[in-house]
């Protein structure tokens, strides 16, 4: 008696959804590939922390080849999907040829891109802070800053301009971005360049009236005390309407200088999915069932930033993914054996977020803590959510290295 073929799944993307897939998928019942133009999975929440050295870039990332043996992988980008023959189309990330993968179950785990909101010269020269390549061009581009400030003929007013660094975006990411650069100036450029360190100002621009809009308000309104405190200046009710190579301009018709301007104002859909003429919501993600399958395409599922449930609006974080991809995997592993499912059930943890200065936010059902011990918290909870061993005891390695020598401040 001949043996039923092992199903083919092919996981589109390298994010918390797809690791968190395929971590938990039964190999024994289904053959997976990997298709994504990344290698690798970033742990996100740490990214900020790599712009200014307090972590190492390698420090937060994990091969996707390293994460489950048996799983074929790809490094090319999906470019289009026929839901009908169940085939994709991809490109190889290196010599950009054309291939083909056939297909019994498609997970798309493609996340979301950088939302510009159509405002001129954002793609041009603001930095985003998505990928690792993008923390490596704002860590760069600080020191640059810094190095052509400290030129004998520069001006004063030019001096001002290098040293101005602006944050677009109020959420946790802009927030966590603005903390780290405030560190890396109290706990290094002033050592390093004194003769400038008076003259590096932060700014914080928030199209609406409140940072940190998905936190409480409680501790949204101490994050704007503190940063009050840390001269990092905060300007709410402030929508951007152009950047050019050395200004912001803002509605009110204010002209901003700046040295440095990092983009983290908003999330939308991926080319991919915008190709797709499926269902989607208001914000252009796929609309799902309760299982994650996409109506109207058989044998296509889509869960983390690119879908959501219908009737739902889970927020865009990587505990949302992290448990999409988890009861994905099981809920296939289940069907295989034939055994009965449910749809998925979202479980809100909380959230956190680092504020600067050893000080932290953890807004949890049960507890709206800030402070020091919050910090010590956020710092176990993500050390324990690393993925590999490795990881967890770089990042270790990292924060006392910070402590002991400072953060390094080469250019290269």
């Amino acid at each position: 008696m001949k043996s039923t073929p092992k199903k083919k799944v092919v996981v589109l993307g390298s994010g918390f959804a797809a690791l968190s897939f395929l971590k938990n998928i039964d190999l024994d019942l289904l053959n997976v590939t990997v298709v994504s133009p990344r290698n690798h999975f970033i742990f996100t929440p740490l990214l900020p922390s790599t712009t200014v050295g307090t972590i190492e870039f390698r420090s937060i990332i994990e091969p996707i080849r390293s994460v489950r043996s048996n799983v074929e992988y790809f490094q090319a980008e999906c470019t289009a999907i026929d839901v009908k023959k169940r085939v994709i189309r991809c490109e190889g990330q290196f010599d950009r040829k054309e291939f083909k993968l056939n297909y019994d179950i498609l997970v798309m785990a493609v996340g979301a891109s950088v939302n510009t909101y159509g405002v001129p010269g954002v793609k041009e020269h603001a930095l985003f802070l998505k990928e690792l390549s993008d923390a490596r061009a704002i860590r760069q581009r600080i020191v640059e800053c810094f190095e052509q400030a400290a030129q004998p003929m520069v001006s004063s007013e030019e001096q001002d301009r290098l040293l101005h660094f602006v944050v677009v975006g109020g959420g946790p990411t802009g927030v966590e971005f603005a903390a780290e650069v405030h560190d890396f100036l109290e706990e290094d450029i002033r050592r390093i360049y004194r003769e400038l360190s008076a003259k590096v100002s932060i700014l914080l621009l928030e199209a609406t009236e409140h940072i940190l809009s998905t936190f409480d308000a409680a501790l949204s309104d101490y994050t704007a005390r503190l940063f009050k405190r840390q001269n990092i200046q905060l300007r709410t009710g402030s929508l951007v309407t152009k950047i050019d190579a050395k200004n912001i301009y803002l509605k009110d018709k204010t002209r901003i200088p700046y040295g440095l301007v990092v983009w983290t104002a908003g999330v939308g859909p991926q080319p991919l999915v915008k190709t797709l003429t499926l269902e989607k919501d208001s914000f252009s993600r796929l609309q799902t069932d309760g299982f994650f399958q996409v109506s109207g395409a058989q044998g296509l599922y889509a869960l983390g930033d690119c879908a959501t449930p219908r009737g739902q609006n889970f927020p865009a974080t990587a505990q949302v993914a992290q448990q999409e991809g988890k009861y994905l995997a099981q809920m296939l592993s289940k069907r295989e054996r034939g055994l009965p499912v449910k749809p998925f059930q979202y479980r809100h943890y909380g959230m956190l977020a680092y504020v600067g200065s050893n000080r932290a936010l953890a807004d949890l059902a049960a507890v709206k803590g800030k402070g020091f011990s919050t910090w010590l918290f956020w710092r176990s909870a993500y050390l324990t959510r690393l993925v590999s061993f490795k990881n967890k005891v770089l990042v270790v390695f990292d924060w006392f290295k910070t402590l002991v020598f400072g953060r390094d401040i080469s250019r290269f």
